[in-house]
């Protein structure tokens, strides 16, 4: 019989707080969502290890939930405040999703694959997290109607995030994702200052490209 509770605290006190994981709401979120709820059954003895799970793999798609150690980073530096706004885009099962939930007032999920949309929403369900909403689309897009945003989270690699979504920001709102630049990725941070935005690497850090946020054909980053 796997020992998920154990498992859950070693993930957090062995992979989350050591890699500078300061934020104690992001830790103690970690130690109470049950990650195997988002993670297919046969994988579920993987659940808290420190690697990216394949969730899916349609369409010549694969999709991806984001390593805990990667994941917690990612979202220490959008510096959510408890009455934050959070577009999650591309949560896959939606283990972000309840992650954000635990620490923002509202989040908006959009994932364009609509059967993990579909999953997303019963997990969260089921576990009880109501201040979370899921929105079918593509997801480049970003969902403006629902915003603006405090902060914007990419579970995944890009190698630009569109003008459009970033416009999505309130003044002073964050975005990030794993930017790959010249072959390197690094975990990046995009703020919003009125009219323009400064981009701030932040750590080197790898993850599968997001569709929709990958090269164009026939060129190599």
């Amino acid at each position: 019989m796997i020992d998920h509770a154990t498992q859950r605290l070693n993930m957090v006190e062995s992979q989350v707080r050591p890699s500078d994981v300061t934020d104690r709401r992001i830790t103690r979120a970690m130690r109470e969502l049950p990650r195997e709820a988002f993670v297919p059954g046969p994988l579920k003895s993987i659940a808290y290890a420190d690697e990216q799970i394949k969730v899916s793999d349609t369409g010549g798609k694969q999709r991806f939930i984001l390593a805990p150690r990667l994941l917690a980073k990612l979202v220490q530096l959008l510096e959510i405040e408890p009455d934050g706004l959070v577009l999650d885009v591309g949560p896959a099962t939606g283990y972000s999703t309840a992650l954000l939930a635990h620490l923002a007032q509202t989040v908006v999920a959009l994932e364009e694959d609509a059967g993990l949309a579909e999953r997303t929403q019963e997990v969260l369900s089921k576990l009880g997290v109501d201040n979370a909403v899921v929105i079918a689309n593509t997801m480049r897009g970003g969902a403006a109607d629902e915003g603006p945003y405090d902060a914007i989270l990419i579970n995944g690699a890009v190698v630009d995030v569109p003008p459009a979504m970033l416009d999505q920001l309130k003044d002073g709102g964050r975005c990030a994702a794993v930017h790959i630049e010249n072959g390197v990725g690094r975990a990046t941070v995009w703020c919003r200052h009125g009219m323009s935005f400064d981009r701030r690497p932040a750590f080197d850090a790898s993850a599968p490209y997001l569709p929709g946020f990958e090269p164009a054909a026939g060129f190599v980053f």
